[in-house]
């Protein structure tokens, strides 16, 4: 699994408010889900060391069955590096049967201020071969746009 998959957005928020974004519970699970999806956090541990699990549910899995099952995706993440207000580094493996969506993904947030905003980078390393590149890249942008509509507070 050597693919990068990386989209990137400037946020017009602070660093520091992005950075909180993507370490509080109510907020990520605002925001992370890409559209046509919603999501919930099952438990919640925000420290290195730590992490969270998220169940992804399709709103409509008619086009885009999930890993985990019809509906839904579910993935275990944990806080490999937690850099305030930098960077987030997530390593993230989805509950899946199928093996081409097993292994351990790396999900690097990486935050940089422009101008008044947040330049927000996050790039995917070791992607499981299951996963589409350009669906993938489409959903890591639509989180983008979900968290700079919930941060810029506009719809």
């Amino acid at each position: 699994m050597d693919r990068t998959d990386r989209a990137s957005r400037v946020i017009a928020a602070p660093p520091a408010n992005v950075y909180d974004a993507l370490l509080d519970r109510e907020s990520l699970e605002a925001w992370l889900p890409p559209e046509g999806m919603r999501g919930r956090v099952e438990w919640w541990d925000p420290r290195p060391g730590g992490g969270f699990r998220m169940v992804l549910t399709y709103l409509d899995p008619t086009d885009s069955p999930g890993k985990t099952s019809d509906a839904t995706d579910v993935v275990d993440v944990g806080f490999a590096e937690l850099v305030p207000p930098e960077r987030v580094v997530q390593r993230a493996v989805f509950e899946a049967d199928d093996p081409s969506f097993a292994g351990t993904m790396t999900m690097t947030w990486h935050l940089a201020a422009a101008g008044d905003g947040t330049e927000v980078t996050v790039t995917a390393t070791d992607v499981p071969p299951g996963i589409d590149q350009a669906d993938h890249e489409t959903g890591i942008a639509s989180s983008l746009a979900n968290l700079a509509s919930y941060l810029e507070g506009t719809d």
